[in-house]
């Protein structure tokens, strides 16, 4: 059973190999990350490191049993008690179940590892499995989503009450 373990410096070649070999994959449904990403990977991997000590994220992966990378789930621009979610899955264990079963376990971290009381994710309208994997998860549309939170196509904001949401 995959496992969301708190990002860290041991991660990284797994956490490469993941975003490399389902590049395609996500750009089909989100912004790609572009060459820039992979070229400077250590350095912007250094940097999300920092920003996680610092408190103003929190990163995590979903570990397979086999240790590689099932898929990245992110608490963004934490502010007190507010955070925004990002995820992403790997193509093979997409449709499965696995990233709204990691993301309801988000949930329950982010209230109780993190003290949040609400999380706020975008997801584009042509990006039906988020909107789903969001909805599974107990988040309630909250108005539209500015194109430059989805790389420039339009969509919904979502939300979640973490304290009186379900599923926790």
């Amino acid at each position: 059973m995959p496992e969301l373990e708190r990002l860290d410096a041991g991660h990284a070649p797994t956490v490469l190999d993941f975003e490399l070999a389902n590049r395609a994959y996500f750009a089909a449904s989100i912004s790609d990350r572009g060459d820039d990403f992979f070229d400077r990977f250590a350095d912007r991997y250094a940097a999300s490191l920092a920003e996680q000590e610092d408190g103003v994220c929190a990163f995590y992966v979903l570990v397979g049993e086999d240790g590689s990378v099932f898929g990245r789930f992110n608490l963004y621009d934490i502010d007190g008690r507010v955070a925004e979610l990002g995820y992403r899955v790997a193509q093979h264990v997409s449709g499965r179940g696995v990233a709204t079963a990691a993301v309801r376990e988000l949930c329950r971290l982010a209230a109780a590892r993190h003290g949040l009381r609400m999380l706020r994710a975008a997801a584009s309208h042509q990006n039906a499995a988020s909107r789903k994997v969001l909805t599974n998860a107990g988040f309630v549309p909250a108005g539209p989503a500015d194109p430059a939170h989805l790389g420039g196509k339009s969509g919904t904001w979502y939300q979640r009450d973490l304290v009186l949401g379900p599923h926790l």
